[in-house]
This record gives C-alpha cells, structure tokens and sequence, in this order.
C-alpha cells in the first residue's frame, strides 16, 4: 500500500477513534448527570418509569394529548413564578418582621415560628413556606440562644404548612389538582377543608404551648429587604381569579411568564420544572390505564368506598401528589380523596416531598442530629395522622 495513503487512512482512524471516545465520555457525563437529577427527586424518577411502561401497553398516538390537564399545569407554572418573584421582593422577609414585633418568650417565639407556616402555605404552597420560614427559625433561635428548640420547632413548622395548605385550592399541588377535576366551587372546597383543618391548627397550638416553655427572650432582630412586591401581588391576585374560575389560565400564565422576563428572567429557573413532569408522567400513566378495561374496573372496585384510607395509607408509599392523581382516575368520590391525600402528608418522611426539604434544611444545620429528628418527627407526624383520620372518619 502507499505510505501517504497508509498514513491517511491511520490518521482517519485516530480522529475516528477519538470522536467516538470523546462522544461515549460525553453521553456517559449527561447519563451520571440524568441519574444524579433523579436520585434528587424519586418521585420524578418513578413516574417517567411507570409512564413508559404504560406507552408500551398502549402506544403513543393523538389521545395522548387528551390526558394532559393543560389548566391546572398552567396554573402551578404561574403560582411558581409569582411566589418566586414576592420572595425576591423580600415580601415574606417583611410579613416576619412585623410578627417579630409580638414575641416576648419561647412560647410566643414558637407560635409566630410554626403559625406563619400553617397560614402563609394556604397560598404560597407548603414547601415554599418550608423553605422561607425553616431557615428563620434556624437564625432566630441560635440568635437567642434557644437551639434546644431547634428540632420541636421545624417539626411543627413542617407539620403545620403540610396541614395548613389544605385549605385552599392553591395551598399544594394535589389540591389544585383534585380542585380542577372535581369542579368544585371555591365556597364547596372550603366548607369541605375547613374543619380538619380548624382541628389542626388547635392541636399545633396546644402542642406548641406545651414543648416550648416560657422563657423570656428580648425581641430578635432580623433585617430583611422589601421593594417591588406590589406588581408581584397583583399577579397573585389574577392567579386567584383564575382559582375562583374568573379569569382562563391561558390569560393568566401569559401575563405571569411575560412579567418575569421583562423584570428577572433568572426567576424561570425558580419554578419546580420537575413537578410539572411528574404531573405530565402521571396524566400519562393513568390515562394509559384508563384504556385497559381489566386494570380500570379493578382498580375502581378496590378503591370505591375507601378513598379516605387509600389516600392516607397510599401517600406513605410514593407521597401524597402522585397518589392523588393515581387514585382520582378510578374514582369520583374527590371530598374522601381530598381529605385522605392531605392528612395522609403525614406520617413518613416521603408522605409529603415538602417534609424532606424540612429535613434537609436541618441537617445542615451545625451539630444536627438527624436520628433524634427523625425520632421526633415520626412520633409527633403519627399522633396528628391518628387524630386526623379518627376524627375525619367520625364526622
């Protein structure tokens, strides 16, 4: 063979060789990457996996489209955006501050601590309260030297926005989920919440009363920044009308996203882009199911006249937001539904996602002790589920 033409052919070989080296390092980087993102969200994970194997059962085609409730994933994109943006603002810096002006003791410290959980997540949703209000009361009680309290405190704080955003349509994702399915009126949904919820706000203030004492404490200092939460407020506003069924969704996401690119495009990258595809990956799944007669009428049978229970027992196993989708498309019963998929937040780390960002924030903490916290939170997660449901189940 020629010497030029041998060294050519060498040559091709070498960059052929190292193109497919580099492309195979490449593909094995974004593989870790995917794997790292999913191990971070579990739920995520199980549902892309439930929803291909369903798409084997039943092949993609245009019905697919006819699954998606286009609505309500519109609606949590703008809720997203919007209570971004009144955290940027320094809103909920401002609200603390003014609460912070009434603590004079341990008690009256814990009361605004795990009181402005319970009532902000009625309409900034339960993890978003979690993540203002936990790493506060990190600050405030090492500021006033009372980190015995530390773990009761984010306990009942978690305990608190869980229960506490039940009562509205927009408190958490199941419920503006089950809100939109069942067309329920905002007057119905309420009168339907409100006693649970009522009862739960009365025990977290007499557990509240009895952990934290009464020690006198000089009022903490926090400083916070407040500007431009006027406009944000006002988007809340039409995500309300939207809820209440006023405004269409579409009017309400364009104005939301179009907000937040003229004043803070970084604020896109705030929302829980892989809640909306659990929420896509489960519409998927069940409208699969939905088409297999055999699975469809089972699961319906198992599931009528049990929905407050399989609610309940079900979030302990893959969180409250999946069981709700997955059993709202074998039955109609959605007030037993609503109220199981809520008290049933309860009871293990997984019942509510928003119970791990909890968790994580405190173990991050300096000398955490994860065991006694999970201790705590187990005990004290299982005596509000046993109330909850024993008197739910009673009424």
């Amino acid at each position: 063979m020629d010497p030029v033409r041998k060294d050519r052919i060498y040559e091709e070989n070498r960059f052929s060789s190292a193109g497919i080296r580099d492309m195979m390092e490449s593909c094995g980087r974004e593989g870790i990457m995917l794997l790292s993102y999913l191990k971070k969200d579990p739920v995520l994970a199980v549902s892309a996996v439930a929803a291909i194997i369903s798409m084997i059962l039943v092949p993609p085609s245009a019905a697919y489209w006819g699954y998606l409730d286009l609505r309500t994933l519109g609606l949590l994109l703008s809720l997203m955006l919007v209570v971004a943006g009144l955290r940027q603002a320094g809103f909920f810096d401002a609200v603390v501050r003014r609460l912070l002006h009434v603590v004079r003791d341990t008690r009256s410290l814990t009361l605004t601590l795990v009181g402005a959980c319970f009532f902000a997540s009625m309409f900034i949703t339960n993890d978003v309260s979690l993540l203002t209000f936990v790493p506060l009361a990190v600050l405030l009680l090492e500021q006033t030297g009372q980190r015995r309290l530390l773990i009761p405190v984010i306990v009942l704080q978690t305990i608190a926005a869980n229960l506490g955003s039940m009562l509205t349509p927009m408190g958490n994702p199941q419920n503006l989920y089950l809100y939109a399915k069942s067309e329920m009126s905002a007057g119905e949904f309420l009168k339907l919440m409100a006693p649970v919820s009522l009862l739960s706000l009365a025990l977290l203030a007499a557990v509240s009363l009895f952990l934290a004492g009464r020690e006198p404490l000089q009022p903490p200092e926090y400083a916070g920044t407040f500007h431009g939460a006027g406009r944000w407020l006002a988007l809340f506003g039409l995500c309300l009308l939207t809820v209440a069924r006023v405004l269409p969704w579409q009017v309400t996401l364009a104005a939301a996203l179009a907000f937040t690119v003229l004043t803070d495009r970084y604020l896109l990258r705030r929302a829980d882009y892989g809640l909306l595809l659990t929420f896509i990956f489960f519409f998927i799944f069940i409208g699969n199911l939905k088409q297999l007669p055999a699975v469809s009428e089972a699961l319906s049978r198992l599931i009528f006249g049990h929905e407050l229970s399989a609610g309940i027992l079900l979030s302990q196993i893959i969180s409250n937001v999946p069981a709700a989708m997955l059993l709202s498309g074998f039955t109609e019963r959605y007030d037993a539904l609503l109220l199981g998929v809520n008290i049933g937040g309860l009871g293990t780390p997984i019942a509510s996602m928003a119970s791990l960002i909890s968790y994580k924030l405190y173990v991050q903490t300096a000398e955490a002790r994860p065991g006694k916290y999970l201790g705590q939170f187990t005990l004290w997660n299982l005596l509000f589920l046993s109330v909850l449901w024993l008197a739910t189940l009673w009424v």
